[in-house]
C-alpha cells in the first residue's frame, strides 16, 4: 500500500528572490507544510510524537530542481510515505505545477526518533510500529 496525499501552495512575493524564482531555502518550508498535511491526513503528526514521548528530527534532507518556481505560480506538493525496518521515517517529494503538472523538484526526507532527553532510540516506538500495521506499510 502507497501512503501518500498532496498539497497546494501558494507562492508569495517574499518567498521569490529578484530573479522572480523561489528561494532554494524556501523548499524544506514547503517540504514541512506536505508532512503536516500528511501527519493529518495519516494520523501522524509531531504532537503524536511528543504524546508517545519522543521527537522525529530530519537527519537527511535532499532536493533537485528540474525547474524554476515563480511568484503567482500555484505548485502541488505531493509527499509518499516509503516505508523502511529501520527506525526511521522516510519521505519523498515531488514538487508540480498544478496548471500543467510539470514536474518541478524532487526531494526526500529521513527522520529518526529520539527520546524526550534527545537519545536515539535505535528501536521504532511502539506507536509507530502500530500505526505501520493499522496502514499495512
Amino acid at each position: 500500500m502507497t501512503l501518500k496525499t498532496s498539497k497546494l501552495i501558494d507562492i508569495r512575493f517574499s518567498e521569490v528572490d529578484s530573479m522572480n524564482v523561489v528561494w532554494h531555502g524556501h523548499y524544506p518550508l514547503y517540504f514541512e507544510d506536505a508532512r503536516e498535511a500528511f501527519g493529518a491526513e495519516f494520523d501522524l503528526g509531531y504532537k503524536r510524537y511528543m504524546e508517545n514521548n519522543c521527537y522525529a528530527p530530519i537527519v537527511e534532507m535532499d532536493f533537485q530542481f528540474k525547474h524554476p518556481l515563480k511568484y503567482g505560480m500555484r505548485p502541488r506538493i505531493d509527499i509518499i510515505y516509503r516505508p523502511t525496518e529501520a527506525a526511521k521515517i522516510v519521505f519523498d517529494y515531488e514538487i508540480h505545477d498544478a496548471e500543467s503538472d510539470l514536474l518541478i523538484a524532487t526531494g526526500h526526507t529521513v527522520q529518526v526518533f529520539m527520546d524526550l532527553d534527545y537519545q536515539l532510540m535505535w528501536y521504532a516506538p511502539e506507536f509507530f510500529e502500530q500505526w505501520k500495521r493499522r496502514w499495512g506499510v
